[in-house]
């Protein structure tokens, strides 16, 4: 039941198998939709079941199959479970337990009785992979990359408000643009000459801009989530400490919630270990 495959391809495998698929049916759908739409094939009110709620449905149906398939196969073949779990989770390949994710998962009886003998596997803590690339200590900073593309849309959204301002039919729209774009710049400008640390981690704990250094022993349930979707995802790096919980947006950071999530098993791990 223990396997040689790594959490990460597991991953990967996951997002082919499931997640990209499921979002090509979804598009694909709509767009089908909206072409037989216009060509008048589909018309009156079958147009919102056939445009906008059957390629929900099939995206859905299709992920509520496979997504049992890849579960039973990475959890057969992963030795580090609890890790993938927690990944898997993250990436939003499952729910977590008892959500309303697990109500949709369609499993067979074969399936089923398969899922309850893997559950074994739990009982098990995972197995410590240190990598000897990874520093003794690593520091995050705001990310000067991201700083100057930001600061750039800052300035571009500075001209045309300028230029939109000179007419007189779009001054109101103009000049709202004028002010985001130097809210934009300002914001960017600042954080571009931070070069206050923002997150330092070790084998000894973890410390951030907003929460004092605490050794491992001393926090828990760390990890980087993700919160909303689409343009309104952001993500967060949170953990409880004594007395109190962090929950720190590293959007700017010049880190993602995939190296970082590895970074705090790691240093978790070394404490461990050493």
């Amino acid at each position: 039941m223990d396997g040689n495959i790594t959490v990460e391809n597991a991953i990967k495998k996951g997002k082919w198998l499931i997640d990209y698929p499921a979002k090509t049916i979804l598009f694909t759908s709509i767009i089908i939709g909206i072409i037989l739409q216009s060509q008048n094939i589909v018309t009156g009110w079958i147009i919102i079941p056939i445009t906008y709620i059957l390629p929900f449905f099939l995206a859905c149906f299709y992920w509520s199959v496979t997504i049992t398939k890849w579960r039973i196969w990475a959890f057969k073949n992963v030795r580090n479970v609890h890790e993938l779990k927690k990944r898997a989770v993250q990436e939003r390949l499952i729910g977590p337990d008892n959500s309303i994710y697990e109500k949709f998962e369609i499993k067979n009886q074969k399936d089923q009785d398969e899922w309850e003998l893997l559950k074994s596997k739990f009982d098990k803590a995972d197995i410590f992979q240190n990598d000897p690339s990874i520093s003794k200590q690593t520091i995050i900073y705001y990310s000067k990359i991201k700083n100057i593309f930001q600061m750039s849309l800052g300035i571009s959204c500075i001209v045309i408000g300028l230029y939109l301002s000179s007419d007189s039919k779009n001054i109101i729209f103009g000049i709202l643009i004028l002010v985001l774009g130097v809210y934009l710049s300002y914001k960017e400008f600042r954080e571009a000459f931070n070069t206050t640390p923002q997150i330092i981690l070790n084998e000894k704990g973890i410390e951030t801009v907003n929460t004092k250094f605490y050794n491992w022993e001393s926090i828990k349930n760390e990890e980087v989530i993700r919160d909303g979707f689409g343009k309104n995802t952001h993500y967060y790096l949170v953990y409880d400490y004594p007395n109190g919980k962090e929950y720190l947006q590293i959007d700017d950071y010049n880190t993602n919630m995939k190296l970082l999530n590895k970074l705090l098993i790691l240093y978790r791990g070394r404490s461990i270990n050493k």
